[in-house]
């Protein structure tokens, strides 16, 4: 008689992959929180902050670049225009890096290890910028004259007075994540996929840019750097 065994190698197989996805799991979850716990090292630096919005400011000028003020008039034509454009700063940034990075590693595993790599350095490094140079953002800036979007029409994720937020950090303007991982996010589709149309992935940082600075959350000059 002949005996017949049940192969262990697949059921080994999906335990390997379920604890290197755990794995993954665990390693950005923790990136992301070293990240949020070391933005909030620069909270309650007001004046600092401040004075740096009217560097950076003064630099744009410089530089001839339009003013912020543009884009926001553009957006406050319509109540729904910039009611949506609020909604996309704060309910698409994280969702859509999170399913970017769950499909590379499911789909494109290759390019899954170097886009991570790449989005840890860029998050880093703008942890550094935080850090070194608090900002903040045009909507506080008086010489500016902008509206604070999130504020006057909602959804806002900051509450009104910097200072007393606990969540975020408002003083963090530069670099713009919103942009730099939305820049990466379209660069890693690119990369990633072989339709003649990826290169429309690259709408998605262009409406972000739109977005940030519409709203007056963050200058060019953030988006710029975090390029």
């Amino acid at each position: 008689m002949t005996s017949h065994t049940t192969p262990a190698r697949p059921a080994a197989g999906k335990r390997d992959a379920r604890r290197r996805l755990i794995r993954e799991l665990l390693l950005v979850a923790s990136l992301f929180a070293v990240y949020k716990a070391g933005r909030m090292l620069s909270t309650g630096r007001t004046d600092e902050a401040l004075h740096n919005a009217d560097r950076v400011w003064d630099a744009e000028r410089a530089l001839h670049l339009p003013g912020e003020g543009v884009v926001q008039r553009l957006l406050m034509h319509s109540d729904a225009l910039v009611h949506t454009a609020n909604t996309y700063y704060a309910a698409v940034h994280f969702p859509a890096t999170a399913l970017f990075l769950v499909w590379l590693y499911l789909r494109r595993p290759r390019h899954y290890l170097w886009t991570r790599r790449v989005l840890a350095v860029l998050t880093g490094a703008a942890l550094a910028l935080h850090l070194s140079f608090p900002l903040a953002p045009p909507r506080m800036l008086g010489a500016a004259h902008l509206v604070d979007t999130g504020q006057v029409y909602g959804p806002t994720v900051y509450r009104a007075e910097a200072a007393a937020d606990t969540v975020a950090n408002q003083f963090a303007a530069m670099p713009s994540l919103h942009f730099g991982w939305a820049l990466m996010l379209a660069i890693g589709m690119i990369a990633a996929t072989r339709s003649r149309w990826r290169a429309l992935w690259l709408l998605h940082p262009l409406v972000t840019l739109l977005v940030v600075v519409g709203t007056a959350n963050h200058y060019w000059l953030d988006a710029i750097v975090a390029a």
